[in-house]
């Protein structure tokens, strides 16, 4: 049995780099150690070029990371979902053409693959990320909230029922309770964890697009919360005392000259929570630059062959909360997405979005999303809205020993919620206390 258990442990690495200093531990009160290590996955199959989509739409998610890590959070925890962000862009795309249709996809990680091809990667993680793993909660809405002054084009309406199974609803702008239908959605979709998105509702506006994506998972093996204790963590301003949780776990561990990480899984493994601590005199900008440059798939495999092992790890990680608004931040979204590649569907002049509307080419006059984590003894809950404002263009082998090491997660840190067999990356963030 113990040797089955030490196969496994190697078959389910997910971390490529070896690892190489490690640290004596000693048990949490002479306890037992828990295995953290996943059981029963369920995986998604994803054809060859849904792979590419996958992984390529991962550097978009890590190139946004640090765009909006450099552009306004230097010291500050922030949390995003730039998958939010695709679906939106995904529904805008359904109805673009030519240099609008192919900023948006190249952007997004989808190359010249098509309105086609998009749709049925979105699809396919409308319907399958939910089911990987029963004791995950996961939720993919979008939405369509069409002033009554318009009419939407029939392939367009088709297009969104059945690839992003959202269904217009047609609201009059000019009401004042349309702001708060729009609002109610997002606090359904949600689960109350973002009541609101927008403040007020422009009667001008054609149509607001809308992604929500909630998520809530208890950790594999929770942490016992006898154990979490108010300690000190760096904060960029200075020390301060946390809440830092503590376990004694079986975990797959990678030690780097930039960063010693662990993946910590939910549910049956396939979802999990990547945290990367930077090594002493570096910090999560160098991390994150670093994962901007080289991508996931470069430093993080499910392969066996990756290389990677099972640690018995010393772990302690905050218990944090953490809010993001990018209304708020001093580079709004659409700023973000135009220092990325991503021009012309924001232009009022030069947009190309002619098939979502009947006689009306439409641009993209607002883009804001909203996001939460909240990370405890139990698990993990987090979810994001984002939202898209359209308006009229202007114009037209052996048993291995198990070595040891610590991992204590107590100054600031870079964290990433994936879902392991699809690759996709849910949600990004970065914790520093502050």
């Amino acid at each position: 049995m113990k040797n089955m258990i030490y196969c496994f442990a190697a078959l389910a690495c997910m971390l490529l780099p070896s690892c190489s200093s490690t640290e004596e531990i000693t048990n949490i009160d002479d306890g037992p150690i828990v295995d953290m290590r996943p059981a029963d996955p369920k995986p998604i199959s994803l054809t060859a070029e849904q792979k590419v989509f996958a992984s390529d739409n991962n550097a978009f998610t890590l190139n946004f990371l640090k765009t909006a890590d450099s552009l306004s959070h230097k010291n500050k925890s922030f949390i995003y979902s730039p998958l939010s962000i695709t679906y939106v862009l995904g529904m805008v795309n359904d109805a673009a053409t030519g240099i609008t249709e192919q900023e948006i996809e190249q952007t997004l990680g989808f190359h010249e693959g098509g309105i086609a091809a998009v749709n049925a990667f979105c699809k396919q993680l409308i319907d399958n990320l939910p089911e990987v793993d029963a004791q995950v909660q996961l939720n993919i809405a979008n939405a369509i909230f069409l002033n009554n002054r318009y009419k939407l084009k029939q392939q367009f309406k088709k297009d969104m029922e059945a690839y992003y199974d959202a269904k217009a609803e047609v609201l009059d702008f000019a009401a004042t309770g349309a702001a708060g239908r729009i609002n109610q959605w997002c606090n359904e979709k949600t689960k109350g964890l973002i009541p609101k998105i927008l403040d007020s509702v422009d009667k001008d506006k054609v149509s607001y697009l809308l992604n929500a994506i909630y998520f809530k998972a208890d950790w594999t093996n929770k942490f016992d919360e006898k154990n979490t204790r108010e300690e000190t963590f760096t904060t960029p301003s200075g020390d301060k005392l946390l809440p830092l949780m503590h376990q004694e776990v079986l975990i797959n561990y990678v030690h780097t000259d930039l960063y010693s990480a662990v993946t910590i899984p939910y549910g049956n493994g396939l979802w999990n929570m990547t945290v990367l601590l930077p090594e002493e005199q570096k910090t999560t900008d160098d991390v994150i630059s670093k994962l901007a440059e080289t991508g996931w798939a470069a430093d993080y495999s499910l392969s066996p062959m990756s290389g990677a092992r099972t640690y018995q790890v010393d772990l302690k990680l905050p218990r944090f909360e953490t809010s993001s608004d990018t209304d708020e931040t001093d580079a709004k979204l659409i700023g973000m997405l135009r220092q990325m590649g991503i021009h012309q569907v924001f232009d009022s002049v030069f947009a190309e979005v002619p098939n979502m509307c009947e006689d009306q080419n439409l641009y993209i006059s607002l883009m804001r999303q909203k996001a939460r984590i909240i990370v405890n003894e139990k698990g993990s809950e987090a979810a994001a809205v984002t939202v898209a404002g359209m308006n009229k263009t202007t114009s037209v082998g052996p048993e291995p020993v198990i070595p040891r090491a610590v991992f204590h997660a107590n100054r600031p840190f870079v964290y990433v919620i994936r879902e392991a067999s699809s690759g996709v990356i849910v949600f990004v963030g970065k914790f520093t206390g502050e």
